[in-house]
């Protein structure tokens, strides 16, 4: 049993995280303030191969295992939560759906430019009476000749009006309930397909999430993924890598809120000395530090798990939640450290605070999670 990295793994740790800390950290605050869209931190991610981290080269991709691809999400999310939950939907939900189960003309036509940058993926699948049940989504799909003919909206969807292709989940026949799920793909300018309002959100205030409208949507047929009443199968062979990737969100915002925690306690005086030598604040700390080593562990095994083929429903789900509740712990904790000055937006303590919340609550509740878990583990 061998904890400790590869050489090749720290190197490019540390190309993400001096990455992070140089290209994406100094404008984190402005853009949580502003909302502005980080496409500027896409572009630059894409200019170093890091938007198609796990992807073959040969389409496109730096061809590197997810592992890499896990350690430059935590470091990314580090630096912007906002700019790591768009590369997280673009690579473990948007390119591995084309990659997995695309035909070889569509991983030609989009794999190649979303692993290279040049277009951004996203995914819609929750509905308003469609979020933990994912089989109940009511957006219809027909045939019409050479096209498919969609109707119906989604919500919450992550990078929505930036993105250039969606993999869209319908149902043809909802009697058949899940087997009449189908997944297509649907570029941005598809005639029918309408933006909604952006969300005004908690967090993540740079990530762009609106609901798509679609009304006569006229999808080619050659757009179609998958087959049809496959597309079930689809959205769930991709939940173990983008419970994953979330989990490694989760881990980054964790660091940086306890490294801010460690950072003020040094030098935050009261009594005549650092509130680091009280031992109520050691205690914070300790716990804090601690856990986030476990999560790390299990956020790791999980994606160690996945780039052998193993199964990993069980480590993902719990590296999921483990992480993603340690990232609302730490928040919560660091503001207290700072205490008036962490309520203040002038401090970013507050920002990984609102941050962290939804990571308990997209790519399947915490609850959910548990519910796997046990699952899992009653087999």
């Amino acid at each position: 049993m061998d904890f400790t990295l590869s050489d090749e793994h720290r190197m490019m740790k540390q190309v993400f995280r001096e990455f992070a800390d140089n290209e994406i950290a100094p404008r984190a605050d402005e853009l949580d303030k502003s909302g502005e869209f980080p496409r500027e931190n896409l572009q630059k991610l894409g200019r170093e191969g890091h938007m198609g981290i796990p992807i073959p080269e040969e389409w496109g991709g730096a061809g590197a295992d997810f592992m890499s691809y896990i350690f430059c999400l935590e470091e990314v999310s580090r630096a912007c939560a906002s700019t790591g939950v768009i590369l997280a939907v673009h690579t473990s939900l948007g390119i591995y759906s084309i990659l997995y189960h695309g035909s070889q003309e569509q991983k030609e036509r989009y794999v190649t430019r979303l692993a290279a940058g040049e277009m951004l993926g996203a995914f819609a699948l929750s509905e308003p009476e469609a979020g933990s049940d994912a089989g109940a989504l009511r957006t219809r799909a027909r045939r019409d000749g050479d096209h498919y003919v969609l109707d119906g909206n989604k919500v919450w969807i992550t990078s929505a009006g930036e993105a250039d292709v969606y993999v869209v989940f319908a149902t043809m026949d909802p009697e058949k309930k899940t087997r009449g799920i189908t997944a297509f793909l649907v570029d941005k300018d598809t005639p029918g397909l309408t933006i909604g309002p952006k969300e005004k959100k908690m967090g993540l205030i740079a990530s762009s999430t609106c609901e798509l409208i679609f009304d006569e949507c006229r999808v080619p047929a050659e757009n179609l993924l998958g087959e049809e009443g496959g597309g079930f199968k689809i959205a769930m062979s991709l939940l173990d890598g983008g419970r994953i990737g979330i989990a490694a969100q989760g881990l980054g915002i964790a660091q940086a809120a306890v490294d801010a925690s460690l950072e003020y306690a040094k030098t935050r005086q009261q009594f005549n000395q650092p509130i680091a030598n009280f031992q109520a604040i050691q205690f914070k700390l300790a716990d804090l530090a601690t856990e986030l080593e476990a999560a790390r562990l299990l956020v790791y095994r999980a994606a160690f798990h996945k780039d052998r083929d193993l199964p990993c429903t069980r480590e993902a789900s719990m590296a999921k939640y483990f992480a993603t509740d340690l990232a609302m712990k730490a928040g919560i904790e660091a503001v207290q450290i700072y205490g008036g000055y962490g309520y203040s937006r002038e401090y970013p303590v507050e920002r990984f605070m609102r941050d962290a919340k939804v990571t308990q609550i997209y790519e399947g509740t915490n609850q959910i999670q548990r519910i796997v878990v046990a699952r899992e583990i009653l087999k």
